[in-house]
């Protein structure tokens, strides 16, 4: 091969690395948003599930003062 040739590969090479650089820089972008949502869904479970807990205690607390 003459030197040209290993120019024209060096340079597809150095295209490809760049547009996996741009590749990976989007997908740690998409993750970062996804464990934003994940991390607001499960805020959102822990107090609906205090909410759950807090709505129980109530209803258990009329049974008890309606059987007296």
């Amino acid at each position: 091969m003459e030197r040209p040739d290993y120019q024209d590969i060096i340079n597809e090479y150095k295209e490809q690395v760049r547009v996996f650089k741009a590749q990976i820089s989007e997908l740690e972008d998409a993750c970062k948003s996804k464990d934003a949502a994940l991390k607001r869904s499960l805020q959102k479970l822990e107090f609906i599930t205090q909410d759950l807990d807090k709505a129980n205690q109530e209803i258990n607390a009329k049974k008890t003062v309606d059987k007296k």
